[in-house]
């Protein structure tokens, strides 16, 4: 099979799969108190494919390609692969629509913008960096939608304030009914972030190791490079006023959304620009 035609057979099976889960979860406004058996089985199929793909275009070809359809498939593949396997601990059916359109979006990318193969690609360095790069990248997406999701549960629990307590019932029908408590989320969404910034150091570091014997220096300093610090340096004082000041709630949600922009603008915005506007690896 063609592999545009299997990059869309994936995004068509994550397509279909937001539609199942908006529909029964927020269109019906029941909360189905977890995820079936047939359901995550069925997560699992185009997890599988995207996996293929994604193993056949970086792992493969003696020169890979990894441009910045790669990254933003290889993030999504993450999340919703850590997503799945966090759904055996809590009830978050909530994200599951969200996550499988982004990742639904994502899958035909690499299809339509190949990337370009660097010498360096294959080399052990790159891939140290490149997997840390990935995870880091995916555990923030993941921190990403559950501020989201937590901006959105505060937002209506506020206006059930507003309301007469008859009025209030049910404000959080549906998927949002079976969340976990909004502190529990909220620890969820440091943890994560936790992890991720660690993952986020290490991809710095090995970044820096990997900029010195590819460019004999230790540092570029681009736009890349900015958007990255600027990203870690932001995560680093989310953390640091969630230790101290006891930060949360929209302080919490607003840092990290704006952390992920960032983050977001340092490789694959980087890589866009450079591959598709200036043409160039």
């Amino acid at each position: 099979m063609p592999s545009i035609l299997l990059h869309l057979l994936t995004s068509a099976g994550y397509a279909l799969l937001a539609l199942h889960f908006g529909w029964t979860r927020w269109r019906a406004r029941a909360a189905q108190g977890g995820l079936k058996a047939w359901e995550r089985a069925a997560i699992l199929v185009p997890l599988a494919l995207q996996g293929w793909l994604l193993y056949a275009d970086i792992v493969l070809p003696p020169r890979p390609l990894f441009g910045f359809a790669d990254a933003l498939s290889a993030m999504l593949w993450l999340a919703v692969l850590f997503y799945w396997i966090e759904s055996f601990l809590y009830n978050l059916e909530g994200m599951l629509a969200p996550a499988l359109a982004l990742a639904a979006l994502c899958v035909p990318l690499p299809a339509l913008f190949p990337g370009m193969a660097a010498n360096y690609a294959a080399s052990l360095e790159f891939k140290v960096h490149l997997i840390l790069a990935m995870l880091a990248y995916s555990l923030f997406t993941l921190a990403m939608l559950h501020a989201v999701l937590m901006a959105f549960v505060e937002r209506r629990l506020h206006q059930a304030r507003k309301t007469a307590a008859g009025e209030a019932t049910g404000v959080l029908a549906g998927p949002l009914g079976g969340l976990p408590p909004l502190l529990t989320l909220e620890r969820l969404l440091f943890r994560l972030i936790g992890t991720a910034f660690a993952l986020l150091t290490l991809t710095l570091i090995t970044g820096i190791a990997f900029s010195e014997t590819l460019f004999g220096r230790p540092l570029r300093f681009d736009h890349k490079t900015l958007f990255a610090i600027l990203s870690w340096v932001t995560f680093a004082v989310l953390l640091g006023g969630r230790r101290f000041y006891g930060w949360r709630g929209r302080t919490a949600v607003r840092w990290t959304l704006s952390g992920f922009v960032m983050l977001l603008l340092a490789y694959v915005g980087s890589r866009f620009v450079l591959e598709v506007i200036l043409g160039r690896s």
